[in-house]
């Protein structure tokens, strides 16, 4: 029986760099198909079993940024954003749009298939609390969860919607209610250590959490601060399969 390879999808509109990624990534062990648009890249996704898109920001028509944020809206698929700008702001976007990492042209080739190697591992090594079909929604201090909508249902019902990194954040908290976290656990539980965003990019992204959570950033009743230590999810947690 043939093992099976990872399929990763290649998305950008140098054709140079498709070659490249490809001949690169095949010698690596991966199973590769490269496109060049949102059009293409939707029909390689209805045709194909894809692990990973490997997305470049700056395309024609549609950018990577839109796209990203309709795979996210749609599906769980690890997403790889490459980009020819570096500036951190671009960096906060494309996590807050839903990617899993970020990587800036001109790129060491190692250095994204380690990433890429990172990605696939962490997606594939999620505990079964986290996968979608074990559990629907998730209940904490009058707030819901609903894990395929990535969605928060406030206690007055408003419905408040996440983006990629908030909920993985969220979903963090939820799988360790009351116990402290440092910044280095949550950035290994939420967007693995190796890829080491940027500096205080959890609290960023604690910040943008709280927000949608309505907790006061001044005196949080929610998610804690604990000086010294990290954060903490200051609640209790049900789940309903």
């Amino acid at each position: 029986m043939t093992a099976h390879r990872d399929h990763l999808l290649v998305v950008d509109d140098d054709r140079e760099i498709r070659q490249l990624l490809g001949e690169y990534l095949e010698q690596a062990g991966y199973r590769v198909s490269a496109v060049a648009d949102g059009r293409a890249m939707r029909r390689a996704l209805e045709e194909n079993r894809i692990d990973l898109v490997i997305l470049d920001l700056m395309l024609p028509g549609e950018d990577g940024l839109s796209l990203c944020r309709e795979l996210r809206a749609r599906s769980n698929l690890p997403v790889l954003m490459l980009t020819a700008r570096g500036d951190e702001v671009d960096r906060i976007v494309g996590l807050e749009m839903g990617a899993d990492d970020y990587l800036a042209k001109p790129f060491n080739p190692r250095e994204l298939l380690a990433r890429i190697r990172s990605i696939v591992r962490r997606a594939q090594a999620l505990p079964a609390n986290m996968a979608a079909s074990e559990v629907r929604t998730l209940g904490f201090a009058g707030w819901t969860l609903d894990v395929a909508a990535r969605s928060v249902r406030a206690p007055d019902g408003l419905v408040v919607p996440l983006s990629g990194a908030e909920y993985r954040l969220l979903r963090v908290f939820l799988d360790h209610p009351q116990c402290v976290m440092s910044r280095e656990q949550l950035l290994e539980l939420a967007n693995g250590r190796e890829t080491v965003l940027f500096d205080r990019s959890i609290d960023v992204l604690v910040g943008r959490l709280r927000k949608r959570l309505r907790d006061d950033s001044r005196e949080p009743a929610l998610i804690k601060t604990v000086r010294g230590e990290g954060y903490v999810l200051a609640s209790t947690v049900t789940g309903t399969p």
